[in-house]
Order: structure tokens, then sequence, then C-alpha cells
């Protein structure tokens, strides 16, 4: 037995083994393969696959203006002339840096240790950049000051807390059909390779188009224009080459099975790209370059907060206010429910029968205390990041894993320099494997029945062409919701006369809402409020209403939801299709 094997060993048999169920701890239901060494690698692997959102997020905060003003009939709308704003700016910028990592390390921490997943959390991209573009504006430009602004995402995240809190956060997350919930990790994959093949936060391989959107880009950044289009001398950049370099490296060693493939391939890439005097380089010789290498060679600094710790304005009498503030729930609601159980499935946390996850309803009340949390140390909505795929791609099973990505974002505090300037073609290989590891359950679709397989398949497109998680499920929710109803209705109308000739092949989703698995998974406090009897639930209560078997980290949310739904546990035979209605 090696050394590591033996610190596997004594931590797994130590307490810390047994809250976090690593494999030979002796815990009820333990995480088969979690081993401390893996975890370890796990988190490291997440924390470097999604280190860009430390830069990333402050540069797009940083463009709405923060706190910063000027007078604007001399400088114009965006303030461009003035050089007190431009230095204001750069004091917002790293005070957004500090509160991306602060944020980061608390939000991950907390659901490592609570929640015990290994599923990250961050500032989400999207919401960033529909809080910097069109709620506050360029520079302030939008009819939403930052301030106020702020005060929308942490009422955001107080209204999350509270519907986590009662349990209708996790009921509508389970009421969605499995189909559509497998169909969202699909989607999820295709999503991270997405971005893994842009130049934004990948390789650059696919850039901008203005007759097909996109195309075959590779091109040197100095061959782009304005809007990113490689106007000549396609697949000729250094960084593009280096990316592809760096995805062939990580698939040959996941070939073999190297443990750490996916870490070592990005640091080889990143390592690559540091020094100055090459044409792969992540600090050219430009004025960008030279402030990020100035950055850079500073190594070790901390910078405090100073213009955006809790700058609330609480003003709800503007229209934009109320815009603002709904979007960034529904928006966040679907994109995080989607990430987590994406995630959980590709985890093999999933239960199946209930088609929840274990410690969900600690995983959504971590979730919305760190948006309240995060808006008071100035930034956008945090949500789950799905670049967690890479970490449970590489063995990650437990909440340790999760840990370790937020030490690092503490790290990360004072070796900001070092963790940001991990180059988007170093990164982006690893979205792309992660995007191909999530596909393997599309295999699980219902595809016989064209009521599961079309609302399963607009998801998957959608996510990725919409460029959301949550448009994605928008859209499928509503074709299966007015397909199947349309359906059903006709079938009762016609009493079982009109019926699609493959009915009773359609998910068991349906047998589970129309035989009272909807009426089981509501709350027992709003069946209580209704007048309902509460002899209606088993002795355990409702999945939802249970939200002290994840506070304590000791029971087993599937052990209470198989005693909840006995009705969904067995398949109805596909020649009976009145037994499912």
């Amino acid at each position: 037995m090696g050394w590591i094997d033996k610190v596997n060993s004594f931590v797994a048999r130590s307490a810390v083994g047994r809250w976090f169920r690593l494999e030979g701890s002796g815990a009820k239901h333990e995480r088969v393969g979690s081993k401390f060494s893996i975890e370890l690698r796990a988190g490291l692997t997440i924390f470097v696959a999604m280190a860009y959102i430390i830069s990333t997020n402050a540069l797009i905060l940083t463009d709405s203006g923060g706190t910063c003003d000027c007078d604007r009939e001399e400088f114009g709308a965006t303030c461009d002339g003035d050089p007190a704003y431009t230095t204001c700016l750069q004091g917002i910028k790293l005070d957004i840096i500090t509160a991306t990592c602060a944020i980061s390390c608390l939000a991950c921490i907390l659901m490592g240790l609570l929640a015990n997943l290994p599923i990250a959390l961050a500032p989400g991209m999207g919401l960033n950049a529909y809080f910097a573009y069109t709620v506050v504006g360029y520079h302030g430009t939008g009819k939403v000051s930052y301030e106020n602004a702020l005060a929308a995402v942490c009422l955001e995240g107080i209204i999350f807390f509270v519907l986590s809190a009662i349990g209708l956060r996790q009921w509508f997350a389970r009421m969605i059909p499995s189909a559509l919930k497998t169909a969202t990790g699909t989607g999820i994959g295709i999503y991270l390779a997405f971005i893994g093949l842009q130049s934004s936060a990948g390789i650059g391989l696919i850039t901008s188009s203005s007759a097909t959107l996109v195309e075959l880009g590779g091109c040197p950044p100095e061959y782009r224009d304005e809007n990113n289009v490689c106007t000549s001398h396609h697949m000729e950049g250094g960084p593009t080459w280096l990316g592809v370099l760096g995805l062939m490296l990580i698939g040959t060693m996941l070939l073999y099975r190297f443990k750490g493939a996916i870490l070592v391939g990005i640091f080889i890439i990143a390592i690559i790209s540091w020094p100055r005097p090459t044409s792969v380089t992540y600090f050219p010789h430009t004025q960008a370059g030279d402030e990020a290498f100035d950055f850079f060679k500073k190594v070790v600094t901390f910078h405090p907060i100073q213009n955006t710790l809790a700058k609330f304005h609480w003003d709800a009498s503007s229209g934009d206010f109320w815009i603002a503030l709904i979007t960034f729930l529904y928006v966040d609601i679907l994109d995080c429910t989607g990430t987590m159980f994406s995630m959980a499935k590709f985890g093999g946390f999933m239960d199946e029968r209930t088609q929840d996850f274990e410690g969900s309803s600690m995983a959504f009340l971590v979730d919305s205390a760190a948006i309240t949390i995060g808006s008071v140390f100035g930034s956008s909505p945090v949500t789950a990041f799905i670049e967690s795929g890479a970490g449970i791609a590489e063995g990650g099973r437990t909440g340790i894993c999760t840990i370790v990505t937020g030490i690092m974002f503490f790290i990360a505090l004072f070796f900001a320099p070092i963790f940001a300037s991990f180059p988007p073609w170093a990164t982006g290989p690893a979205l792309i494997v992660v995007g191909s590891m999530m596909m393997q359950n599309v295999t699980q679709i219902n595809w016989k029945y064209v009521g599961d397989a079309l609302p399963a398949f607009i998801t998957i497109i959608m996510i990725p062409f919409g460029y959301s998680i949550g448009y994605g499920l928008i859209a499928g929710i509503g074709s299966f919701i007015f397909m199947n109803s349309l359906a059903f209705i006709v079938y009762k109308v016609s009493r079982g006369r009109i019926a699609p000739p493959n009915f009773g092949q359609r998910d068991n989703w349906v047998a589970f809402v129309t035989q009272g698995g909807f009426k089981s998974n509501i709350p027992s406090w709003m069946m209580w409020v209704a007048g309902k009897s509460r002899d209606t639930f088993s002795s355990h209560g409702s999945v939802a209403e249970n939200a002290s078997y994840d506070l304590d980290s000791t029971t087993e949310l599937k052990e209470v939801a198989v005693s909840t739904y006995p009705h969904s546990s067995s398949p109805q035979p596909p020649h009976s299709p009145q037994r499912l209605v």
C-alpha cells in the first residue's frame, strides 16, 4: 500500500470521512469510488477550469461603470474621455476581482460542507452580462443604476432563500419531466463545448460571421474586426493550434486513463503561453497585454474592496427595477436548477424514482444565500457552474471537492495575478472534453415517443443556440406541456378511443403526475393551509417539506423519497395506456 492509499484510508476512517461519506468510512450510503486524493485533484481541476471567471467577471462588471460617475454633459454619455473616470474604473475592476474570489470561496465551501456535493458556485456568466450591459448599461447608460441593480440582486437572493426554505423551489425542480432533465445535461454538454470552441473562453476555433452567424475561425487577433469576425488568415492563429494541441493531449491521456489528465493538460498549455516573446503568448506587446503582464508579474497581491461593498440603493418605484428583478429570478432559477440536476445526474447522485438528488434542499439554500452575500460584495448573481463537470469527470463525488475549489479561490485572493492569467485556449480544451462526457446520457431519453423526444430535442438545441440554460428549459417545458396536454385532453374527451399509437410508451412522469405524484410532491404545509388532511402523506412527509433531512447531513434524501412515492416504482406495460391515466 502506497502512501497515497494510506492517506486515503486514514481520512476515510476519520470523522471527516464519515461526514463526507467517503468510500471505506463506514458511513451510511458511502459515495462509491470516492477517495480523498481524488477529491483534492477534482477540486483543483474545477478551480482551474473556472478560474477565468476571476478576470472575466471583473472585466464585464467594470463595463457597467460600477459606482463611478462623471460630468456626462462635458464628457459624453459613456464618460470615455474623462481620465478620472478611467482611474476609478481601474479601482472597480480590482474590487470586483476581490469580490469574485471572496464570494466564490464562501459559496463553494458552504456547498461542500453543508450539501456534500461537488458543484461549485461563482458569479454566473450571462447573468453578469445582462447585469452590466442591459440593466445598468455600458458605463451606466442603462435605466437602472449600479446600486439599484445590486439591490435587485439582493432581493432576488432573499426571495430564492424563502422559496427554498419552504420547499417550493425544490418542488418546481422535481416536477420537470425526467426526459427534460436528461436533455438539459446533454444540452449543457454541447453548450460547454461551444464555449470551449470560441475565443472569449476557448480555443478560438469558431468565430462569429455576418452571413452564417458562426464560421471556422482560428485567425490571429489582429485579423479580426470589431465584431470578432476573421477577415483573413483563417486557421493560422498560434493560440488556436495550441488549444487544439491541448485538446489532443487531454484526450490521449484520458485514453490511457491517466489520472489528472484534464488538470495536467490545462497547466501544460498555460505554462507554454506565459512567456512573452512567442506567437502564442497570453501577454502580447499591446496596451492590454502590457497591463495584463504587469498584473501577472505582481504574483502576490491583495486589494480590499473599497468602492462596491454594500452599495445598495433601495428604490423599487421604477418599472425597470422590477423587470430586472423578475428576469434575474426566472433566468437564475432555471439556469441553476438545470445545472444542479445535470451535474447530479452526471455524478450519479440522481434518484430516478423521485427525480431528486441528495442534498438538494441545502444546495438551493446555499445558492440563494450566496446570491444575497455576493450582492453585498458588489457582484451580479451567483449560480452553479457547469465547469463542475470537469471535477466530476476527474472522479469528484463529495463536498471535499468543492471545499478544495473554495480554498483555491481564497488563495486566489492573494495570488490573483497568477490565477487570473490562465489563457482561454488552455481551459477551452477541458470544456470540450467535459462536453463530450456529458453526452453519454442522451441514450436515456425516451426517443420512441414523440411527446418526450421532441421537447427533449428542443431543450438540447436551444441551450447552446439560445446561449442560455434557462431559455432552453423554457422552450422544452413549454413544448412538453402543449403536446402532452393536448394528447391527454383528446384521450379523455374521446374516452380512450383517440390516442397516439404508442401512447403507452410515454415517459413515466405522466403516470407519476396522473396517479397522484403531483399532489404528494407538494410541501405538506401547503396542504395544511389548504385544509387537506396530512394523512395524504407518509409518516416522513414530502421530500420538499423535509429540508431538515439535508440540514443535519446525516439522513439520505433518497431514503425518504422512496417511501414517499410508491406509485412511481414500476413502469406500466406499453400495451395498456388506460392504466397510466
